[in-house]
This record gives structure tokens, sequence and C-alpha cells, in this order.
């Protein structure tokens, strides 16, 4: 005996969404970095101020939002994408018959964010971190010595594998 449901394979989802995006305006930030240490909390932005400056390095913006739009766009269209699939429940597999992800431009602001940035050297190779300021989050690729990686992973590993032998 067969047993199926009519809606088991689909998923009809009417879901408006809405989510502040930023976009770095600099060429001098990898985009990566300032992906990566999102997100920032829109609701503790204050209005622009020369006072928060004083002491402080401050780049303006070298893109302007209609050269980053395509770059908004493409984040945007992503996030609503995946964070609908993550939202469906009770399914082994879902599959996206179409989408319709419809986006206004119409309410763009520049924004200074709180990023800390540190640019070191070491071997002769850069290297670039960058820290949300709100949260702490940081990111950035951390100067590796490969002799002391294998010295520690031949360290701990054969002794592991003499242990295992002498137990197996």
């Amino acid at each position: 005996m067969a047993s199926w449901s009519l809606f088991s394979k689909f998923v009809f989802c009417s879901i408006l969404m809405t989510w502040n995006f930023t976009v770095d305006g600099s060429t001098k930030m990898p985009n990566g970095h300032m992906d990566a240490i999102e997100p920032y909390d829109y609701r503790a932005f204050q209005p622009f101020s020369t006072t928060y400056l004083p002491g402080y390095m401050a780049d303006k913006y070298d893109e302007d939002a209609d050269t980053c739009q395509a770059r908004a766009h493409s984040r945007m269209q992503n996030s609503v994408s995946s964070e609908l699939l993550a939202s469906i429940t009770g399914y082994n597999s879902v599959s996206t018959l179409s989408e319709n992800i419809s986006i206004d431009y119409t309410a763009k602001h520049y924004a200074l964010l709180p990023v800390w940035m540190l640019h070191t050297k070491w071997q002769g190779k850069d290297y670039l971190f960058a820290m949300n300021g709100q949260t702490g989050k940081l990111v950035g690729g951390l100067p590796v010595d490969k002799r002391k990686v294998a010295a520690w992973f031949a360290g701990i590993s054969v002794p592991l594998m003499i242990l295992l032998a002498f137990l197996l």
C-alpha cells in the first residue's frame, strides 16, 4: 500500500524580509574582510559627527553607491535565498523552483562604521587584520611558520601512533 502527500515536495512561501546591508565603499578594504566582521547593530548607529574622529584615522569611501550596487544586489539575493532555505524545516530536501526577489534601492545611506585595522609585515609578506568596533569580531590571516607546524604535528602524532600501536 503506497502512501503519499500532495504537498510533501513543495513549500510555497511569501515572506517579507527587511535587512540592512552594508557594502564596503573603499577600495583599500578587502571586501572579504568587511563581510567577515559583520553584522553590525544598526539600531546603535549615531548620526555622523566629526567629534568622533580626533585621534583616529578615517577613510572616506572612494566608490559611490551606484558602483557598489551590483555587489549589494548579489549579497542581498544570496542572503535572502539562504535564510529562506534555512527557515524551512521538517523536510529531507528542499528544491527551489523559482524565486522572485524584489530589492528597493531608494534608501541608500553612507555610514562610517567602527572598523579597527592592523597592517603588519612578517618575513616579507603583508598581513591585514580587521575588527568590528561594536562586537570585537576579528578577521585576518595569521602568519604561520611551516617548520613549527610540522614540528608540532610530528610531536603530537608520533607519540599517539606509538601509543595506539601498543593498545591495538
